[in-house]
């Protein structure tokens, strides 16, 4: 039986790392103020623009801006 194993390394400041940090904090603040929060989050990080595209369930309201 063959088996490929591969993984990937990024360094603080790569996109997936700012993009994942988004993502988190903004779960973060939503499990802070609504514990039956529903949330799923992802964060696009290119050239001068962040797209923040979500499905969110929640009697919280929070600045995404901040």
């Amino acid at each position: 039986m063959n088996l490929f194993f591969s993984s990937e390394s990024v360094t603080e400041g790569h996109p997936d790392k700012v993009a994942d940090q988004i993502s988190d904090s903004i779960l973060d603040e939503i499990i802070l103020n609504d514990k039956n929060c529903r949330v799923a989050c992802e964060t696009l990080v290119t050239t001068d623009k962040v797209i923040i595209s979500a499905e969110i369930s929640t009697s919280s309201n929070i600045d995404y801006e901040k």
